[in-house]
């Protein structure tokens, strides 16, 4: 019995060695997240852009007319934008390139993407002044403007002011994708080097830089338990040595190790929360490597378009967004109006399609599917989903997403003006999206305020690196 004891504290030593610097490092990077998300990001003056209606954009041409005067055949889509007191179709040709014509005259604005770039930025920033440092078009994640962003590519406006203001801007739906100071652009990069190792991913790749963070993250679990179970081990002998030393008036040498037992079970569970949601994401992430999915594309010809778009069957005020999707052998204009409700027109009869939304986020959905080799089979439930919620948070970043529910229980989440997977919850999923956060960022406090979830998060991960360093100066003091 005594040496299985000895055992356990001798493998509590080592596992608490191997996870001291990832628990540091997680540690310290969890007591900065709430100033990098709450205390100390920036604010901007606009979040969202609210476009004109069709009315106020008074197109003089129709989308065919200003196609045909720049001998334009086959496209991607189109949409319909006002900036500078001046109406533009938006069109995207075969090479995903945006170029914009005028509503009046369809002559070409040279760098039209980036000028509505740079309009938009001035939007949302309320800066009409400061000068454009640079402008360049991102098509990959970076440190600065990273996957949790979700769109691309988006033009990167960067503002010549002294707090350095960075703005990302996706033209094609006239949103913006993030914003960040100098302040906020350093703590994104220590932030993702400290918390999720970015730096294994950039060397070896994503599986590499997971299963590296599944041994800490492992190491940091085990060496938890282990303490526990040596705790419930020795705590007899503990106890009878305190005891000891008081009745002798001996000066506590080893307060060191005792700080560190108390404050390791003071912070056992908040530990064991954290440790456990991280490793169940882990192992979840690692599930899901795999090479990039392709995603939905379209070509439209200009000679499908019978019917012009400034004749459509909807009222001119009530729609702010126009665009064209193929699907089933048709070419229709999808038709957003400022309800929020999806039209589907048929572009060679004039006809409108019956739930047009739903039965073209339900081609969509199959298309992933069949994409991702899963068959499609059974009667999905589709609704519309406007808000964020626990399953489809704000970290997808889409709104109004069509929510399709399949019989084997997964929900995949469409942007139909967009042809895009917003994401897909499946079984295994939305357990794991759960624990995370509930048992790693805490939102079960949500109802006290993001403030105060913010302290006891940082409260909670104080505790584990104060323990960990406890264990660490006891090890040494040892030696």
């Amino acid at each position: 019995m005594a040496t299985a004891k000895q055992n356990f504290y001798k493998w509590h030593r080592i596992l608490g060695l191997i996870a001291l610097v990832p628990v540091i490092s997680w540690a310290l990077s969890g007591l900065s997240h709430p100033f990098m998300s709450n205390w100390f990001r920036p604010t901007i003056a606009q979040e969202v852009y609210k476009p004109a209606v069709q009315s106020q954009l008074k197109p003089a041409l129709s989308l065919k007319q200003v196609l045909d005067k720049n001998k334009i055949s086959q496209f991607r889509n189109f949409g319909l934008v006002n900036f500078y007191n001046h109406t533009y179709y938006q069109v995207m040709g075969l090479d995903s390139v945006i170029n914009y014509y005028s509503a009046n005259d369809a002559t070409l604005l040279n760098n039209g993407d980036q000028l509505y770039a740079t309009y938009l930025a001035r939007y949302f920033t309320a800066d009409s002044t400061s000068k454009v440092k640079s402008i360049t078009l991102q098509k990959t994640f970076d440190g600065q403007y990273q996957p949790i962003n979700r769109l691309l590519p988006v033009w990167k406006v960067s503002f010549d002011t002294p707090n350095g203001m960075d703005v990302y801007i996706e033209t094609s739906q006239s949103r913006m994708g993030t914003f960040n100071n100098t302040t906020r652009k350093v703590m994104l990069v220590v932030f993702e080097q400290l918390h999720t190792w970015a730096f294994l991913k950039t060397w070896f790749g994503e599986r590499v830089q997971l299963m590296v963070l599944f041994i800490a993250v492992s190491a940091m679990l085990f060496s938890l338990i282990s303490g526990l179970v040596v705790y419930g081990l020795f705590w007899k002998k503990f106890k009878t040595v305190q005891q000891a030393r008081r009745e002798q008036g001996k000066a506590d040498k080893r307060i060191v190790h005792r700080y560190h037992r108390q404050i390791g079970l003071i912070v056992s569970f908040v530990m064991l929360t954290f440790a456990a949601s991280a490793l169940f994401h882990v192992i979840v992430k690692l599930n899901n490597v795999e090479p990039q999915k392709i995603s939905y594309s379209q070509v439209i010809n200009s000679n499908d378009l019978k019917l012009s778009n400034l004749s459509l069957p909807i009222n001119d005020s009530v729609i702010v967004k126009s665009g064209l999707v193929k699907f089933q052998d048709s070419t229709y204009y999808q038709v957003s109006d400022n309800k929020k409700i999806v039209h589907y027109i048929n572009t060679a009869t004039g006809n409108q399609l019956n739930n047009g939304d739903n039965a073209y986020a339900a081609y969509l959905a199959a298309f992933y599917r069949r994409n991702e080799n899963q068959k499609v089979y059974g009667q999905p439930k589709i609704s519309q989903v406007r808000q964020f919620d626990n399953e489809y948070g704000f970290i997808n970043k889409r709104l109004p997403v069509q929510k399709i529910s399949y019989p084997d229980g997964q929900n995949w989440y469409i942007e139909t003006t967009t042809s895009q997977l917003a994401t897909k919850v499946a079984g295994i999923d939305r357990a794991e999206g759960f624990s995370f956060i509930f048992l790693h960022k805490y939102f079960g406090m949500s109802w006290a305020g993001k403030n105060v979830r913010d302290i006891v998060s940082m409260l909670a991960a104080l505790g584990v690196l104060v323990a960990a360093l406890f264990g660490f100066a006891a090890f040494i003091k040892n030696k």
